[in-house]
């Protein structure tokens, strides 16, 4: 579904629950261009714990293929540019 900022700003937050009823996702377009998306809270959490169990499954294996190294923290600071 996507909507409008005018008529985001103009309906307010009972328009927002309500469209995300109708749909899990909701874009919103700024002068005609896609800009934003709104999604459930619920939704957004889903999300973000999925992107954290794929970062520990590549983690698990860069540990597993030794595709790592091990340095002091001073040392990984300074190569990270901290």
């Amino acid at each position: 579904m996507i909507i409008g900022a005018n008529e985001l700003k103009t309906k307010g937050a009972a328009f927002i629950e309500k469209s995300l009823q109708a749909a899990e996702e909701v874009f919103v377009s700024v002068r005609g261009k896609t800009k934003f998306v709104m999604l459930t809270v619920d939704e957004y959490e889903r999300l973000k714990e999925s992107e954290l169990e794929t970062a520990i499954r590549d983690a698990e294996e860069d540990y597993k293929k030794k595709r790592y190294t091990v340095d002091t923290a001073d040392k990984h600071f300074k190569k990270i540019g901290i």
